[in-house]
């Protein structure tokens, strides 16, 4: 027992010798923390946070509002268009009655865009039509009237009359919109009426390989399919930013990519219709360098002068900007010259010789126009042809590859007066007379006033 009383004293002494010690050497107090993690803090998943300086429409995605917007104002198109089949083998072996009348009925989508009953759709979707029907998402019926088309740019315009005020789209300015942004499509696929799509846009500016007249389509990635051509493609504000136009695609349904016709172009072809009956194109009366594969458009030479003086733009420049937007390719810039109208001032950022510099420009109006199908080049008339034929417009004949045409005598310098009894005001409006004709399969009837004044008519099938 004293042996272990003894043994004890010695732990605690010692003990007490070390705590000593250590007070001497280390005179710090020493704090001892718990390292336990803290919880994770639970976040609701619909929680958005109030970032700075981000755009709180760049982060929302609900797109409720958009729809409910949109789908009242598009609307479901029924054209119909006769059409007649010939058989040859009856008509050689009996002598009559090989020919047939039948009717072929195609549909699309369209969209109010005022409440007077103006529709915008693509001109694919009403060509050649005899008849055309529009139903409204609650299923109202109304026989529509085509006020005016351009080809080109595969945008109609129709009317229709109702006794109320309709549910309309206002149009957005399509340069706004941005890769990325949300959108909505909006159409009657397959006969299914009021469908919406959601997608991003994936590419502004797009021309598409074997399409020679629409160089500037928006690209989307929202689901577009047969019947959705002539539709809306909307931002989330519900806001027109353009209108379905094509699909990319090798089984004739949606596997990615859709296009639409910007809302700019649609809009200024809509305006051009109503005011003067046809579409007014501007251009900076340049020819460009198709080799040029860097960013911008190159020029090569400028082929005319604005008011009597030259033009600002020069050989060799390189057009980067037209009015603050950036041009990368010919597209970009056909995509703003269309949405343009003659007369117009732009402002035009060019690269010359390794210098940026802005000039105005003042756009030009285009005046030629070459009509294929019948092998001729139509200009504008000048105020003082008006005054000498006594006529409110025409187009002059500049120049003459048909060859029936040619054997009668028509050559430059006449002037068609009438196409299929109208009066024809101006080059633009008989190309797209004459082109109508060839479209639909049927008789062409000219009036022209030849080089002596004198009226001639002459029937063509």
């Amino acid at each position: 027992m004293k042996k272990f009383l003894g043994l004890l004293g010695m732990a605690i002494l010692g003990g007490a010798i070390t705590l000593g010690g250590y007070k001497m050497l280390f005179n710090n107090e020493v704090v001892v923390k718990e390292a336990i993690p803290k919880s994770l803090e639970t976040i609701n998943t619909n929680y958005t946070p109030a970032y700075n300086n981000v755009d709180t429409e760049a982060i929302s995605i609900d797109f409720r509002l958009a729809a409910e917007q949109t789908v009242n104002s598009v609307v479901h198109v029924r054209n119909t268009t006769t059409r007649t089949q010939t058989n040859p083998f009856a008509e050689l072996f009996f002598g009559g009655g090989g020919t047939r009348k039948y009717e072929q009925v195609g549909t699309g989508s369209g969209v109010i865009i005022s409440p007077d009953g103006y529709i915008v759709t693509n001109n694919h979707v009403i060509d050649g039509a005899n008849d055309l029907q529009i139903t409204l998402n609650n299923k109202k019926k109304y026989k529509a009237e085509l006020i005016g088309a351009d080809k080109s740019n595969d945008i109609a315009l129709l009317k229709i009359d109702a006794d109320e005020d309709l549910p309309y789209t206002p149009f957005a300015n399509s340069d706004n919109i941005r890769l990325g942004e949300w959108v909505l499509a909006v159409g009657n696929p397959y006969n299914l009426t009021s469908t919406v799509t959601a997608g991003i846009v994936s590419a502004k500016g797009r021309d598409l390989e074997g399409n020679n007249n629409i160089e500037s389509f928006i690209q989307t990635d929202a689901a577009v399919n047969p019947g959705n051509s002539g539709g809306a493609l909307v931002n989330t504000r519900g806001e027109l930013v353009g209108i379905n136009t094509a699909i990319s695609s090798r089984t004739g349904s949606f596997i990615g990519y859709s296009f639409a016709v910007p809302s700019n172009i649609a809009r200024k072809i809509v305006d051009d219709i109503l005011e003067f009956g046809s579409v007014q194109e501007a251009i900076l009366g340049i020819t460009i360098d198709q080799k040029f594969d860097e960013e911008g458009v190159k020029i090569v030479d400028v082929m005319y002068e604005e008011g009597g003086k030259k033009s600002e733009l020069k050989s060799g420049d390189i057009i980067k900007k037209v009015d603050n937007v950036k041009i990368t390719k010919f597209s970009d810039l056909s995509g703003q010259l269309t949405a343009k109208r003659p007369g117009e001032k732009v402002n035009v950022t060019v690269d010359r010789d390794g210098e940026l510099l802005t000039k105005e420009v003042i756009l030009n109006k285009k005046s030629t126009y070459i009509s294929r199908n019948l092998g001729v080049s139509l200009k504008d008339l000048t105020e003082e042809e008006k005054k000498k034929y006594d006529l409110k417009g025409g187009a002059k004949i500049i120049q003459n590859a048909n060859r029936t045409l040619s054997y009668y005598g028509v050559e430059k310098g006449y002037i068609i007066s009438k196409i299929n009894k109208k009066e024809v005001r101006n080059a633009s409006e008989a190309k797209k007379l004459i082109d109508d004709s060839f479209s639909s399969r049927s008789s062409l009837y000219l009036e022209l006033i030849n080089l002596n004044g004198e009226i001639e008519r002459y029937a063509l099938k």
